[in-house]
C-alpha cells in the first residue's frame, strides 16, 4: 500500500494546481509578423516583456498534454498525462510507481480516482480505485506535503511565478521536443512560492518546507515562438526538481470517474478505522 499512498498524495498535489488556476493559450498567442528569428531575437532581449506576455495568455487554453519527470518529496516521480482547463477540473494521469508500475489517476472536480495496484486489491474487498475528495484531505499533513506538486505543472502558474519573482534571465536559445524555445531563468523567494498555492494547502506546504529549511524556489521555463510555455523545471531545496513538458494544447479531453460498483471511498474507511479505534 506504500505505493498507493505515494501516488495518492501525489495525485492531491496536482488538484492543489488544478483548482488554482488554468493554462496558456497555444492558438491565440501570436508570434512576431516579421518572422520567427526576430521573435526569438525580441524574447531574447526583452526577457521581463517576454515572460509578461506569456503570462497574458494564461486562462485561455482549453486543455494541454504533459508528461512529467523529477523527484518530489525526494523520491523519484514519473508521469504523462492530459489536463483540461478553464472549467471544472478534468485530468487523467499515469504515474510510473518503482514497486508498483505505471497507475492511473483520473481527477473530476475535488474528487481523485485514484487506481489499486492488483496485489493490494485483496486488502479494498476487491475495488479497484480509491476515491478522495481533495476539500476534505486537503488538510492532511501527507496532503499538504505534496499538494504542491501538481502546482508545478501548470503552465500558467509557473509563468505567474516567474514574473512576480522580478528577477528573469535569458538563458538563450534551446530546442525542446522539436520547437525552438528561449530559456528563461528566475529565483525568488518561498514567501513569493507560497503566494502562488491555493490556501487551502498553502499554511501545510509553508511548514513543510519550513521543516527542510527551503529558502526558496528556483524556476526555468522554455517558451516558443508563440509565447506558450514547452518545458519548466521547479527546484525546491531537496524536497522537489521536477520538470514538466507542455505538448498537445486544446484538444479534447474525456475523463469519466470509475464505476461505482470497482470504487471505494478513502474518506469513509478512515472513519472506520477511527470508529474502530475509540469504540
Amino acid at each position: 500500500m506504500r505505493g498507493t499512498r505515494r501516488t495518492a498524495l501525489v495525485l492531491l498535489s496536482l488538484g492543489a494546481f488544478a483548482l488554482a488556476g488554468c493554462g496558456p493559450d497555444s492558438s491565440k498567442a501570436g508570434g512576431n509578423a516579421d518572422g520567427k528569428a526576430d521573435t526569438l531575437a525580441l524574447m531574447r532581449s526583452d526577457a521581463k516583456g517576454s515572460i509578461q506576455k506569456a503570462a497574458d495568455n494564461s486562462g485561455k487554453a482549453t486543455s494541454v498534454a504533459l508528461t512529467m519527470s523529477g523527484t518530489a518529496d525526494g523520491e523519484p516521480l514519473k508521469g504523462r498525462g492530459v489536463v483540461a482547463l478553464g472549467g471544472p477540473l478534468k485530468a487523467e494521469l499515469v504515474i510510473e510507481d518503482a514497486t508498483d508500475g505505471p497507475g492511473t489517476i483520473r481527477m473530476l472536480g475535488t474528487t481523485f480516482y485514484v487506481q489499486i495496484p492488483a496485489k493490494d486489491r485483496a486488502d479494498m474487498d476487491g475495488k479497484s480505485w480509491m476515491k478522495l475528495d481533495l476539500a476534505a484531505a486537503s488538510g492532511q499533513q501527507a496532503a499538504g506535503e505534496v499538494a504542491r506538486q501538481l502546482d508545478h505543472m501548470n503552465p500558467a502558474k509557473q509563468v505567474q511565478m516567474l514574473v512576480d519573482s522580478g528577477s528573469v534571465t535569458a538563458v538563450g536559445e534551446e530546442t525542446v521536443n522539436g520547437a525552438k524555445t528561449i530559456h528563461y531563468a528566475g529565483t525568488m523567494p518561498v514567501s513569493t512560492y507560497l503566494g502562488q498555492l491555493d490556501p487551502s494547502i498553502r499554511s501545510q506546504v509553508e511548514k513543510t518546507l519550513n521543516e527542510k529549511s527551503v529558502k526558496e524556489a528556483k524556476v526555468d521555463l522554455w517558451v516558443d515562438e508563440q509565447y506558450n510555455l514547452r518545458r519548466s523545471r521547479s527546484v525546491l531545496g531537496t524536497t522537489t526538481d521536477l520538470t514538466v513538458d507542455y505538448t498537445d494544447y486544446n484538444k479534447p479531453v474525456t475523463v469519466e470517474a470509475p464505476p461505482a460498483a470497482e470504487t471505494f471511498d478513502f474518506a469513509e474507511m478512515m472513519n472506520k478505522l477511527k470508529s474502530g479505534i475509540t469504540g
